[in-house]
């Protein structure tokens, strides 16, 4: 029989701390919790919920350490301390990669897992009740037990994430995805619970509601985004993804007066100001995250992650100067977590690319290869990247530049046995540097692949040096054109770059016409195949913005069925789904027969 320990005093009853589970060598095995406690006091729970978000308030505060002595004395009994205190450790290894972080982090999140099992009902037994059944079983359920099961899932979602980090092999890569298909049966639970239990306690009603709002709504829109191969397949083995429903759901998890309220918000500010400008269109509602932000900043006025949030809020919108205030203010606001700044560093980088000031982002992505571990590789070629577009290079410089791309494919990592795409593309330039000792517009162009171009194109004030560099660029290739060895690539970049100036400066014929004759280069194109399908898609997403939607379609999904094996292929397709989706969208409005046109009668081909 298990033993008998006393929790810390004023926390709770006295409670079984034996778990039967396996955790420690089978995370995503689910037992009868045979020892498990059977009870808290409603009082506990509620103490346990409001020390909770005391300890999220010293978080988001920059008021790490006193978050993490909160959450630490109970988090071996209680369900939310397990859940806190391993939320920090996950937060702290996803920011430093560090390999002794991210060992603390799992065995804090196994052990949070096993306090949950200890109040979680099984894991299988709603699913095994019929319809009918369900009903009354979720009134059985204890206020307790719905809890933890919700920060169950919870955490498991943490342990999936760390299952990707900690071990870069195949086998780690499916056990991961394993845990995040029952972390996403767990949340659907939960919903269900939501939606067809009798509530007594309004106020642990509006935390568990909080919770599953945010659970639901994060997995719904992230899936939504994905490409739509993988997005079948998630389908077919169980996941779903609505992206309006997901929108709704984190809205209403937000406006709760709730524990996870401020999670809610932040998912959704960053979502509009960041995920939708790196896999999306750059087409977030600015005015909405901004409504969210701005009651965040006031409660936590010297909060570094809301700093960095109204950073970026500014950049997305243009304002490029405000931005740079905005991050440094989000750096100095905090000094224990360092590698929080590598986010804001990340951010300045692209600040000072945007208003064509090389040296200081290159200085940027050299510090960020000094203190991030995340891709050496893609902050070495940045820095080297920058550097060319410095003018007037001497021999010693361009020695340097040398040094500099050699390194690059010694840093390269693999994961799961593969290359980041990133990274092979950062290595594909790199070699041809060695080769040849230049490279055209390279800064310009990772501006490009990571979608910059939706925030310069704010301002035309960004985007006309741009355009002016590359009419240039684009004249000298013209003149050297027989002493250019890889000149049908170098052109083919130069135009799509100023067919992307071009459209953002409301030139939509001329633009057009530029990504039309890259399409067109694709024989002649010896390296940057890369170059055609992404001008393809660019015709998709400037027919969208024109409305002329059946030409989009049609543009849009010659990109995922004509074009294969290119650098960055699954980049460009997470912006293509975002488009289709839209297409689909303004189809569905304009009552508008979604079938392709017959090729004579779409332009451009």
């Amino acid at each position: 029989m298990a033993e008998g320990v006393t929790s810390p005093a004023g926390l709770g009853e006295e409670v079984n701390v034996n778990d039967s589970s396996s955790e420690g060598e089978r995370d995503c095995e689910f037992e009868d919790a045979v020892d498990r406690v059977n009870n808290l006091t409603q009082m506990d729970l509620a103490t346990a919920i409001a020390e909770a978000i005391e300890g999220l308030d010293l978080f988001l505060n920059c008021r790490f350490a006193q978050a993490k002595s909160l959450m630490q004395p109970w988090k071996d009994h209680s369900p939310y301390h397990a859940l806190g205190y391993g939320t920090i450790l996950f937060m702290q290894a996803m920011m430093t990669f560090e390999k002794e972080d991210i060992k603390q982090a799992v065995v804090n999140l196994k052990s949070a897992i096993s306090v949950c099992n200890r109040y979680r009902r099984r894991e299988s037994w709603l699913e095994s009740l019929s319809r009918s059944q369900k009903k009354s079983q979720v009134n059985q359920l204890t206020e307790v037990e719905i809890h933890s099961e919700l920060c169950y899932a919870e955490c498991l979602l943490q342990r999936a994430c760390l299952t990707f980090v900690e071990d870069e092999s195949l086998i780690n890569f499916v056990k991961g995805a394993l845990k995040i298909k029952n972390c996403h049966s767990c949340y659907k639970q939960c919903l269900y619970i939501l939606d067809n239990r009798t509530w007594e306690d309004p106020t642990l009603k509006v935390h568990f509601e909080s919770g599953v709002r945010l659970g639901v709504g994060a997995f719904n829109v992230m899936i939504s985004l994905l490409p739509g191969k993988i997005l079948k397949l998630l389908e077919f083995v169980g996941f779903s993804g609505n992206k309006a429903f997901g929108l709704s759901q984190l809205q209403l998890g937000a406006d709760l007066d709730s524990l996870r309220a401020p999670l809610c918000s932040l998912y959704l500010i960053g979502y509009h100001t960041v995920v939708l400008y790196i896999l999306g269109l750059g087409d977030g509602d600015l005015e909405l995250a901004d409504r969210i932000l701005q009651p965040c900043l006031k409660k936590y006025p010297q909060g570094a992650l809301f700093l960095f949030f109204a950073g970026r809020m500014a950049e997305v919108r243009g304002n490029v100067p405000e931005a740079i205030v905005k991050f440094e203010e989000s750096i100095v606001a905090q000094s224990e977590w360092r590698q929080f700044h590598h986010l804001c560093y990340w951010e300045l980088m692209w600040c000072h690319a945007f208003l064509g000031d090389w040296l200081m982002a290159a200085s940027y992505a050299e510090r960020l290869f000094k203190d991030s571990k995340w891709s050496k590789a893609c902050y070495m070629y940045q820095r080297a990247a920058f550097l060319v577009m410095c003018k007037d290079q001497t021999e010693d410089s361009r020695r340097n530049l040398l040094s500099l791309f050699r390194q690059v494919p010694v840093l390269k990592q693999r994961i799961a046995g593969k290359s980041l795409p990133i990274e092979k593309f950062a290595v594909d330039k790199s070699a041809r540097y060695e080769e040849h000792q230049s490279l055209v517009l390279p800064g310009y162009e990772l501006i490009y692949v990571w979608n910059g171009f939706t925030i310069l194109g704010r301002r035309r004030e960004l985007v006309e040096p741009v355009l002016s560099r590359v009419e240039a660029t684009l004249q000298d290739l013209e003149r050297e054109k027989g002493c250019t060895p890889l000149y049908h690539d170098d052109w083919s970049l130069a135009t799509v770059l100023k067919g992307v100036c071009l459209k953002h400066l409301d030139h939509p014929t001329e633009a057009e016409g530029c990504f039309q004759e890259v399409v067109k280069c694709a024989p002649q194109i010896q390296n940057d195949q890369y170059l055609p399908a992404y001008a393809c898609a660019e015709l998709g997403f400037l027919y969208l913005q024109q409305n002329r939607l059946q030409e989009a379609k049609h543009h849009l999904e010659k990109v995922l069925t004509q074009y294969r094996g290119y650098r960055l292929e699954s980049r460009l397709h997470f912006r293509v789904q975002a488009a289709l989706s839209a297409v689909t969208v303004a189809m569905a409005r304009a009552d508008t027969p979604a079938t392709a046109p017959r090729e004579a009668d779409v332009r451009g081909t």
